[in-house]
């Protein structure tokens, strides 16, 4: 936001420290031109309406974009946010063809029902009924990718295979989708398996109003007993900005009649849920909450009451990696008995691993797939995976540094320069604010501080900002703006890639001051 009038004084004022003429000695001299040539190359963007209007945007990556020099001067921020748009389009589509979507979902069922509901007397005279019988009942596995055909449309393919107890099958289906306008899209699919007959269906989404949408999915399933149609609708709705309402029938397989309110904010998830349906109906009730941490830990239950019995479910996830979530639920029913379900994502692959425990409800079940998770989760993550992570941060640090060691060298001899530079401003700054008892800057600290206990054995990473800070200061004020502050003259990066912050004891009024600020925190001092 800037001024055209701000501009020219910044620049002037940064002329002045770093022209050449200024400077006697030769080494001095040739560090000052090199500077005062950077600040030239940035007054000369900013100047010009159309290159400050393509940085303010998009940065230096905008100026370094192809396609610029056939583009009017005379053009508003307006026009060329459309014009940058349109050539990120181009190359968009340059690589369209390259890009897919995979996603996947593994799941393995296991029937652990035999550590709880053993009858001794059943056992008794079976060879190796000592040990219970733990197996693999069940396996489900689906994949689909996207192959974008044009800008608007879309080819989806998707596949699955399923075994339960000895017997199973499979589906391939082929969906393609189109997007008719800003307001909806269409989809058409096709599919056939070893346990169903060919399918077709069709799919419509459509914005009613900026707050409403409806889907519509028609399906025709055939088999040995005929055709079988289907119709689906889902109605929904904006009730406030976090909260949705759904409104949806079903006709044909499984008939039903469904209605439920979400709603969604920072801190929680809550879904109310009611359907009337042949085979099943039931009421439900979901609330999960959202810890602010830099794990992303959730806690949740529900309740689901039904013609089928009642359910009560309860669990937690947690971030374990950058692409990795973990989590766990327990589900106790009646009649369904005790399970637990452990789940795992990790990027746009699922791997869901659902044990059944035994068909009673026993305390026992409960206690251990509650307790069990929890231990081997919390022993896992202060055994493998905090070290793991650990050593992974330390690896990627490591080629941050080793990539960006020459720009950094490049800018610490940059940054040392101007602090010699600076020298004899710095001298004529501090004597001004002397003689009206204005701000001081006595010493200040850029980079890494470690505060805290747990990160004693980590090494401090700082350097010494004192004469850059100090001459800065105008009219006994200092103001630094929202951005990093490895980029103000005389400052460089002294930990890539690491959490930095800016330390000041300051003199204001004759009285010492401190204050710390985090590395894209504005600072303004003296404080009010």
């Amino acid at each position: 936001q800037a001024s055209q009038e701000e501009l020219k004084a910044a620049y002037r004022r940064l002329c002045m420290l770093y022209h050449p003429d200024k400077h006697r000695d030769p080494e001095l001299k040739s560090q000052a031109e090199r500077l005062f040539n950077l600040v030239h190359q940035a007054y000369e963007v900013l100047s010009d309406p159309q290159t400050r209007a393509i940085y303010d945007i998009y940065g230096r990556r905008g100026l370094e974009m192809e396609g610029w020099e056939v583009v009017e001067r005379k053009r508003t921020a307006a026009e060329i946010r459309e014009e940058f748009e349109r050539l990120q389009r181009e190359r968009e589509e340059r690589r369209l063809q390259q890009r897919t979507n995979p996603k996947g979902t593994i799941s393995v069922g296991i029937d652990a029902t035999d550590l709880f509901d053993r009858y001794d007397e059943e056992y008794e005279d079976v060879p190796g009924s000592s040990f219970p019988q733990i197996e693999i009942n069940k396996m489900h596995i689906s994949q689909s990718i996207e192959a974008p055909l044009t800008s608007t449309d879309t080819a989806i393919l998707s596949g699955n295979l399923s075994t339960q107890n000895g017997n199973g099958g499979g589906s391939i289906n082929l969906a393609l989708r189109r997007v008719t306008s800003a307001k909806g899209w269409g989809e058409l699919e096709f599919g056939a398996g070893d346990l169903h007959g060919p399918l077709f269906g069709l799919k419509i989404f459509r914005n009613l109003t900026p707050r409403c949408f409806i889907t519509t999915n028609c399906a025709l399933q055939f088999s040995s007993r005929g055709v079988r149609p289907g119709l689906t609708t889902v109605l929904a709705r904006n009730l406030d900005k976090n909260t949705m309402g759904y409104l949806q029938w079903r006709w044909g397989i499984q008939s039903a009649m469904n209605t439920s309110i979400v709603r969604d904010t920072k801190t929680s998830h809550l879904t109310l849920a009611m359907q009337l349906g042949i085979p099943h109906s039931f009421m439900m009730v979901s609330y999960q909450h959202k810890f602010q941490d830099e794990d992303q830990t959730r806690v949740k239950g529900s309740l689901k009451v039904g013609f089928f019995g009642t359910i009560v479910e309860y669990g937690a996830e947690r971030k374990i990696s950058r692409h990795s979530v973990l989590g766990a639920t327990v589900s106790v029913g009646v009649p369904q008995g005790v399970s637990l379900k452990i789940k795992l994502n990790r990027a746009s692959q699922t791997y869901f691993f659902p044990v059944h425990l035994t068909d009673q409800l026993l305390p026992s079940a409960v206690f251990y797939a509650t307790v069990g998770p929890l231990v081997i989760y919390f022993a896992m993550h202060r055994l493998v995976i905090k070290p793991y992570l650990r050593a992974q941060k330390e690896r990627e640090l490591e080629k941050q540094r080793e990539s960006t060691a020459s720009d950094i060298l490049q800018k610490k001899q940059e940054a040392e320069a101007a602090v010699r530079l600076m020298q004899e401003s710095v001298r004529r700054i501090i004597e001004a604010e002397e003689a009206r008892m204005g701000l001081i800057v006595v010493n200040a600290w850029y980079g890494k501080f470690v505060n805290d206990n747990s990160r004693k054995n980590e090494k401090v990473k700082v350097i010494d900002v004192t004469v850059p800070l100090q001459c800065l200061v105008k009219d006994s004020k200092l103001i630094l703006t929202e951005a990093s502050k490895a980029g103000l003259p005389g400052f460089y990066d002294p930990c890539v890639g690491e959490e930095k912050s800016l330390k000041v004891l300051y003199q204001f009024r004759g009285v010492l001051h401190q204050v710390m600020s985090a590395d894209n925190e504005a600072l303004r001092i003296p404080k009010q």
